[in-house]
């Protein structure tokens, strides 16, 4: 009797740590799995792991609803380690400060990056469309597998690849955005097909969606730095004479590797 109690309460804990889960049901039906959830002023952070190795950033008012994830975890042993080979847990890294990190050493701007992933999958990172697309930049097996991404579902994995994917679009049809955007989508075969956007109404608006959600980034970061600087005007004292710094033109700015 009593190792059928000792039993019964280990096979519980393992039951309740494979349900521990939740998802974050948000307005446009992806879902995000996450093990904990705070509000962190104007956003909800999900942690993706337990270990808090990983979070995102979705804004509150995006979220519609919280869920138990009835999806059960796969159950692996402990792997036991010597002190010495014992790991230092690494800082939490954010999806904003992954997207920052390698969309700089592609030359991508992030917030591209960060609309390319709204439009996809609605930074659900375990997102897997109806034709077998996966993550949070939707890469097929087949195209993960060409840019050597292993794991279609690890984030910066992911965001690796589908960055490298798009310069490579902007490369191929001379940065034409709404060109490597619907080539993004539907494909370059496409895009070459019809000598442009393919006239599928789920490219159009796919393309369409991402430029709009892009320069309304822009226009808000304006507005941020046009206050800043009157505010900052306001408040220095007037200036007998003032020193003028020589200014950089578009002409000045040197093109970006392969943009020739």
């Amino acid at each position: 009797m009593k190792l059928w109690f000792q039993f019964g309460l280990m096979f519980g804990l393992a039951v309740s740590s494979a349900f521990a889960s939740e998802l974050a049901v948000l307005h446009n039906g992806f879902s995000i799995r996450h093990e904990k959830s705070e509000i962190v002023g104007s956003v909800t952070r999900l942690y993706l792991g337990t270990d808090r190795s990983g979070y995102v950033d979705i804004p509150t008012n995006e979220i519609d609803r919280f869920e138990k994830d009835l999806t059960p975890a796969v159950l692996t042993p402990p792997v036991l380690a010597r002190p010495s080979e014992v790991p230092l847990p690494e800082r939490p890294q954010s999806l904003n400060e992954v997207i920052d990190t390698i969309g700089n050493r592609h030359h991508i701007d992030p917030d591209l990056i960060n609309s390319v992933i709204h439009a996809e999958s609605g930074f659900n990172a375990r997102a897997v469309s109806p034709k077998g697309a996966q993550g949070l930049m939707q890469l097929m097996p087949h195209t993960a597998s060409q840019l050597g991404v292993a794991n279609a579902f690890d984030p910066k994995s992911n965001v690796e690849g589908g960055t490298r994917y798009l310069r490579e679009l902007l490369e191929r049809y001379n940065f034409d955005l709404v060109k490597a955007l619907a080539a993004y989508n539907a494909g370059p075969h496409r895009v070459e097909q019809y000598r442009g956007v393919p006239p599928y109404y789920e490219t159009r608006a796919y393309v369409a969606s991402i430029i709009r959600d892009f320069n309304r980034k822009k226009r808000a970061q304006q507005r941020i730095s046009a206050a800043s600087k009157s505010k900052a005007v306001t408040s220095q004292p007037q200036l007998a004479s003032t020193k003028r710094h020589p200014e950089t033109s578009a002409s000045q700015i040197e093109p970006l590797p392969g943009s020739h």
